[in-house]
């Protein structure tokens, strides 16, 4: 990847569909007061239609912009560049812009993955279930690794679909199997990321095993408790919402928006984080 031109400008957004319940205005807004930056941190609802012709509109300003359903695999796909974890995984949250307007796409999901996962209390996880296919499945998937699996389990609707990360699993020297929702029994896992929408109703449930002796992390925190969550809590089980991925890897963004690298901490980073906890806790 080229060297990543430190962004300039003070605007930056929220972009997706749907948007209404998205936290990341009062994340944001807490961190820049925190940091004394005076920059807008707007919300809009974007299909990939409008996304498009946002970007292509080069009088908007943008320092940077955060991004959700359904638009990761599209801005990974307009992109100028990548870092390495975009790259990675297909899949881009974050895109930061320099004064000429080129881009640059981050993935800042594995990295608040990881630290909300071990943040639930799991900090190593040799097998893991993984319940979708979509572009933060493949952030789940190199989550997964970063926590030391050796294994994962993907289920969902499609098998076509799943068998599109098996090459991504390969990378990172996973072993991968992918099932139906309904052949996950005798399926072992100390962990399960679920990256469906937080009203899915999965009919054919989830084994008992498996929600007795896993960890759901749900990567949905509106509506709170999911169907799944739900069920899974009835059956006595551990959960954890997406709420601490959502800080997590919007404190990495707020480190890409401010220096255009995600690896530079920020000035006083724990009051920073401190400060967008209480946001929206």
């Amino acid at each position: 990847m080229a060297d990543v031109a430190v962004p300039f400008g003070s605007r930056l957004a929220v972009l997706g569909s749907p948007i209404a319940h998205s936290k990341s205005p009062a994340l944001h807004a807490a961190a820049y007061a925190a940091l004394g930056l005076d920059w807008s941190y707007e919300r809009h609802e974007v299909d990939e239609a409008g996304f498009d012709a946002l970007l292509d509109d080069r009088t908007a300003g943008w320092r940077g912009l955060s991004l959700t359903m359904p638009l990761k695999a599209r801005a990974f796909a307009r992109a100028d560049e990548l870092d390495s974890v975009a790259a990675q995984t297909g899949a881009v949250n974050t895109l930061v812009f320099a004064a000429d307007g080129s881009s640059t796409g981050f993935n800042t999901d594995v990295a608040g993955l990881v630290e909300a996962v071990v943040e639930a209390g799991v900090s190593t996880a040799r097998h893991v279930v993984v319940l979708g296919a979509g572009a933060t499945a493949a952030s789940a998937i190199v989550a997964a690794a970063n926590l030391g699996a050796e294994h994962v389990h993907l289920a969902v609707r499609n098998p076509d679909r799943g068998h599109q990360l098996d090459g991504l699993s390969a990378s990172l020297g996973l072993t991968h199997a992918v099932s139906t929702f309904d052949e996950l029994d005798g399926v072992s896992a100390e962990l399960v990321i679920s990256t469906l929408p937080g009203g899915t109703v999965l009919e054919a449930g989830i084994p008992l095993a498996l929600q007795r002796d896993a960890l759901l992390f749900d990567v949905a925190y509106d509506p709170w408790p999911s169907a799944l969550a739900m069920s899974w809590l009835k059956r006595g089980g551990r959960v954890a919402s997406g709420l601490g991925m959502l800080l997590h890897q919007a404190l990495v963004q707020v480190r890409v928006f401010v220096s255009g690298d995600p690896l530079i901490p920020l000035p006083d980073e724990a009051a920073v984080l401190a400060a967008m906890r209480a946001a929206i806790s």
